[in-house]
């Protein structure tokens, strides 16, 4: 089959994806099997063979068909060709526009599964000073020439034990991004145990978005999320999300997410997001737990079909419409998409996004916190290292291994650097897990957003 496309079955859709133009076509069993054999350069006459090939279909359907493939060819809509590799060796190191600002290096949880090693990323259990957080203000300023819109996220550990900061961080950012041209956008990462009127308020107020950490169900939730003491946190942080999110939603807004992480624990995983959203929370994010693959929960290959299973359940349920969420990673804009550059390299790991610790260090990413290897200077000496920030600059599609003739590669724009770099050593290689995982998602999520628009077109 010809590479410039992809074509699958999701649930009873025939979907056919053009991976360079980003067309989606829903298209019937005949000519899905005739892809099959049809390939650029399509010539204008159907090939003599063509009807031998698709024996089991009239032939007067098969002449009808190639007809209407080739319409889509001549129209740049099938078989395109890949505009984007001569762009890849042009990607430049570019101003930082986005930090995830680690105010606390403490958290009040021991989750199993943490990344940040319960909250200190190995460096130590620490809480920014205020002083620190200013300064990765001015950093930020300095380092977004020619960016007006800047992004900074409260991250931890657990942000809420650096609640001065916190506030005082935003303070002084309203206080000086006008005369600098810049416009602050803040998101805060919480796990919810020292939510309380106050800060719920304060976030509603100031918080462009918020991230809520809940793994689903009580069950699933409390045996892997667990304060120190080995008590569970279900039942303590749900009255406060859901005190949250109404505030929100009082002013009709939707910027937040539930964010889950589900294990090989709880392999049906649909069931947390169905649970989740039954508690009246509409924007889901429930992630696959990246950790050591001989740890106890730690998904493996033999786990993807069942994980496979999990994405096609909920695809059915958001498809017939009778429950309304938003699920994180089946949200994909069909119609507009990001732009060329994010489609080659993604978050701008390194390059446009950085993480900064409580003692101002900088790291490519939250997820490279700790690692030496990958320390890239620190806000009060006020220089990056270039070395660093070029490799990410230069990291893209093209560059990792595998990427290149992959049909998902504008949608995962390589996947996540850091998973890379956990898992296999390398920023250049990927994950095959997660790539398998990344590729079940999209094919979910392209169908869903195919179908909501032929449905939209039909209403018209």
């Amino acid at each position: 089959m010809d590479k410039r496309i992809h074509k699958y079955k999701q649930g009873e859709h025939y979907i056919v994806l053009d991976v360079n133009s980003g067309g989606v076509h829903i298209v019937d069993k005949i000519v899905y099997d005739m892809l099959d054999y049809v390939s650029a350069p399509m010539a204008e006459e159907m090939p003599a063979d063509l009807c031998e090939k698709m024996s089991g279909y009239d032939k007067a359907e098969v002449q009808e068909c190639y007809a209407e493939l080739l319409e889509l060819y001549r129209a740049k809509m099938l078989f395109t060709e890949d505009e984007y590799r001569k762009y890849a060796d042009m990607t430049l190191n570019a101003p930082i526009k986005a930090m995830c600002l680690h105010v606390s290096h403490d958290c009040n949880l021991r989750c199993e599964y943490c990344f940040a090693e319960t909250g200190d990323f190995g460096t130590g259990r620490k809480i920014m000073p205020v002083e620190v957080g200013k300064k990765a203000i001015d950093f930020l300023i300095e380092k977004s020439v020619g960016r007006e819109n800047l992004e900074l996220d409260f991250f931890g550990g657990e942000p809420l034990m650096a609640w001065e900061t916190v506030v005082e961080t935003v303070k002084y950012a309203r206080s000086v991004e006008k005369q600098h041209g810049k416009n602050f956008r803040f998101t805060i990462t919480t796990n919810g145990m020292l939510l309380d009127d106050e800060k719920i308020d304060y976030i509603n107020r100031e918080m462009s978005n918020c991230v809520l950490s809940l793994d689903g169900r009580r069950e699933v939730n409390d045996r892997i999320r667990y304060t120190p003491n080995h008590k569970g946190c279900y039942d303590i942080i749900m009255p406060k999300y859901k005190k949250l999110v109404a505030g929100r939603k009082n002013e009709g807004r939707t910027d937040y997410y539930v964010r889950g992480t589900f294990t090989k624990y709880n392999l049906d995983f649909a069931n947390d997001v169905l649970h989740i959203a039954e508690e009246g929370f509409d924007q889901l994010s429930v992630e696959p737990v990246v950790t050591d693959p001989k740890l106890p929960y730690a998904l493996t290959e033999a786990d993807l079909p069942a994980i496979f299973a999990e994405y096609d359940r909920l695809f059915d349920i958001m498809a017939k419409g009778d429950k309304r969420f938003n699920f994180f990673h089946f949200m994909i804009d069909l119609q507009q998409g990001p732009c060329a550059i994010k489609r080659l390299r993604g978050c701008g790991c390194g390059n446009e996004y950085v993480a900064v610790t409580p003692d101002g260090d900088i790291y490519p990413c939250h997820q490279f916190v700790g690692m030496e290897d990958w320390k890239m200077g620190n806000i009060f000496e006020g220089t990056v290292n270039k070395e660093i920030k070029d490799y990410f600059a230069k990291t893209h599609i093209y560059s990792k291994q595998g990427c290149a003739d992959c049909w998902a590669r504008f949608y995962c724009s390589g996947g996540c650097n850091a998973n890379s770099f956990q898992y296999e050593g390398d920023v250049q290689k990927p994950n095959r897990l997660a790539c398998e995982m990344q590729k079940k998602r999209i094919e979910c999520g392209i169908a869903l957003n195919a179908l909501k628009l032929q449905r939209k077109n039909e209403e018209k």
